[in-house]
């Protein structure tokens, strides 16, 4: 194993174990002190967070153009009414009340924190929405993504806290940019550049060890599903956690159709799917490949009558917007969406190397068992894994979406 993949895989560990130790000790004992709530850091001057640039898949995502009031995307931009955030709309046209979706719940909860933190005090927003083109090239201000804030009395004492307030609210990127304001930016609302991996429609089906099917999003570790081992072989494998799950995302799915027999399967274009060129190919040999990189010809691996797998020709292939955007993961690091084998992974075109990768998070699920409920986003794990790669392996690893793209 090449030394930079075997620093990833025991990088890996360490990040799993360390969160594991904290949370390993003995629970509170009845007439014990109440631990107190967790502290919150401010923010220096000029750092951000995460600490990668703002238009990478870590972060808020690339850059899709800009919206004008003209075009067919302005729909994505809702206005924002809430009376406890304080809108400047120096232009007067209300541009800086229009946001997508996902910037407004930020901001929202955001104001709802600043309250908490400071009574009496509420959110300014100074920029939001620009059609004017008054921020540089490929700003993410041009599509209702980004905003820059301050607090209402303007004490710029209080920003370095508005900074990591707005961090824990949920936005994708803050930036403690200006000493005047806090920059604060989220993924796009359809694109495959708001998801840090893979994923699959919420209403895509899985289906269980009895035979019957189940929604994605209906889930819940330790139930087993039909899966491949790594012999090509069908399999049932335990599904343990979602590596990314955004049950509100309008998202951009490929969609692969096949023939005899015939099947659907939509995901997103970073995803892996094993391909073979011709339907002699034994499974074991169907190689992992980029959904985006799939085309007509192509034999991808479909589940049979009997239960049994055998490949299938790809005949279309096609874009669609759904709700919902699930990655789950399995034991195996593999299923069977929609009638179609499927990796758990993106992003990296090595199913071997991912497996490898995850094996602590699978260990950590044998030792301690299955978590409660899994809050929306990214796993933290998988967050964690793809900023490592990210240091650790060649940017040609990665699929086109996952390489950050130079700022301006």
């Amino acid at each position: 194993m090449k030394p930079a993949r075997l620093l990833l895989l025991l990088s890996g560990c360490a990040l799993l174990l360390a969160p594991a130790v904290r949370g390993c000790g003995p629970g509170r004992v009845v007439g014990s002190r109440r631990r107190p709530p967790r502290k919150l850091i401010p923010l220096a001057y000029k750092q951000f967070s995460p600490n990668v640039p703002e238009k990478t898949l870590g972060a808020s995502g690339r850059y899709e153009g800009k919206i004008a009031r003209n075009s067919e995307r302005f729909k994505e931009l809702t206005p924002n009414y809430n009376p406890d955030i304080i809108f400047k709309d120096e232009e007067n046209t209300g541009a800086d009340r229009l946001m997508t979706q996902r910037c407004k719940d930020r901001l929202n909860s955001l104001a709802i924190s600043v309250m908490n933190q400071w009574p009496g005090v509420k959110l300014r927003v100074t920029e939001g929405w620009d059609e004017d083109g008054h921020h540089s090239e490929e700003s993410l201000h041009y599509e209702g993504r980004a905003v820059d804030i301050t607090t209402s009395d303007r004490d710029r004492n209080k920003y370095g806290m508005l900074a990591r307030l707005a961090v824990e609210a949920g936005f994708d990127w803050v930036y403690y940019e200006s000493k005047a304001h806090i920059h604060c930016s989220v993924k796009s609302e359809h694109s495959a550049a708001a998801k840090t991996g893979g994923c699959f429609p919420g209403r895509a089906l899985a289906t269980l060890e009895d035979g019957a099917r189940m929604p994605l999003w209906a889930l819940r570790p330790g139930q087993r599903v039909l899966a491949m081992d790594g012999a090509g072989r069908p399999t049932y494998s335990d599904f343990l956690a979602f590596l990314d799950k955004e049950p509100r995302a309008l998202t951009s799915f490929h969609v692969i159709e096949t023939r005899e027999p015939p099947r659907h399967l939509a995901l997103t274009p970073t995803h892996l799917l094993f391909v073979a060129e011709n339907a002699s190919a034994p499974a074991a040999r169907f190689r992992p490949t980029f959904a985006s990189h799939v085309r007509p010809g192509h034999f991808v691996l479909v589940a049979a009558g009997g239960g049994g797998l055998q490949p299938a020709e790809v005949v279309g292939v096609r874009d669609r917007r759904d709700m919902g955007a699930y990655a789950p993961l399995t034991r195996h690091g593999t299923l069977v969406v929609d009638g179609v084998v499927a990796s758990c992974f993106a992003l990296v075109q090595e199913q071997h190397l991912a497996q490898l990768a995850f094996w602590p998070l699978r260990l950590y699920h044998s030792l301690v068992g299955w978590p409660g409920a899994q809050g929306d986003g990214v796993h933290w794990y998988s967050g964690l894994l793809y900023r490592l790669g990210r240091l650790l392996l060649p940017p040609d690893s990665f699929h086109p979406l996952g390489v950050p793209r130079a700022e301006s």
